[in-house]
């Protein structure tokens, strides 16, 4: 297909991510997982011994970030998660990221960029735009089966109160709160299976293409 940009933006658990590489493989696209280069922020920041509530601090790292560093198994932990949650509500965090997202969108043959601010902020020009959802506690229980396939042992009802925090978190800070925008489609896989959850989206997507043509 043409250059042709797709942002999947959500709360966590809410299915973007898999949604994201189903787009990405229906059609060719490379995906770009922003949450990632969060957590790896995070994570590698609390390795270094630096405050994840600094901005300066997450920000350095932020700027000190490749993606060929992305690989880690540890970035995609539950504490991971909150690492990413608490670095990404730093201005000067976002703004460090910023040209490494927007480059990446930019590629000759479009991407898939799956995030919270993704339509918003990355690529305000994109073309199509999901705004994945759930209901709290379907992401809690998903998010809940993640960990523990992943060996970590976690109460549902601490997951449950993560998921909240981190909801409350990205849409209350003050740096590209997490938010639909104005033009995304909105799709609530509460209800739906993964393969459900992909079909709808790139109906989605084939309905933004044929806008566009």
């Amino acid at each position: 297909m043409t250059s042709f940009v797709i942002t999947v933006d959500g709360p966590a658990a809410s299915g973007k991510g898999t949604i994201a590489s189903a787009l990405g493989e229906a059609y060719g696209l490379p995906v770009l997982d922003s949450g990632l280069l969060y957590r790896a922020v995070g994570v590698l920041l609390e390795r270094a011994g630096g405050d994840l509530d600094d901005p300066a601090a997450a920000a350095a790292q932020a700027r000190a970030l490749t993606p060929d560093a992305l690989s880690d198994p540890a970035f995609r932990t539950r504490r991971a998660g909150e690492a990413a949650s608490r670095v990404a509500v730093h201005a000067p965090v976002r703004a460090a990221l910023l040209a490494l997202q927007r480059s990446f969108a930019a590629q000759g043959g479009g991407a898939v960029l799956d995030g919270r601010d993704m339509g918003t902020v990355i690529a305000p020009e994109a073309p199509a735009k999901l705004y994945v959802t759930a209901s709290p506690e379907v992401r809690a229980q998903r998010r809940h089966r993640q960990l523990e396939a992943q060996g970590e042992g976690v109460s549902l009802a601490d997951v449950l109160a993560d998921i909240r925090l981190r909801d409350e978190r990205d849409g209350g800070r003050a740096a590209s709160p997490m938010r639909p925008a104005d033009d995304a489609v909105l799709l609530d896989t509460s209800e739906m299976t993964i393969e459900q959850a992909a079909d709808a989206a790139r109906r989605i997507v084939e309905a933004a293409r044929a806008g566009r043509a």
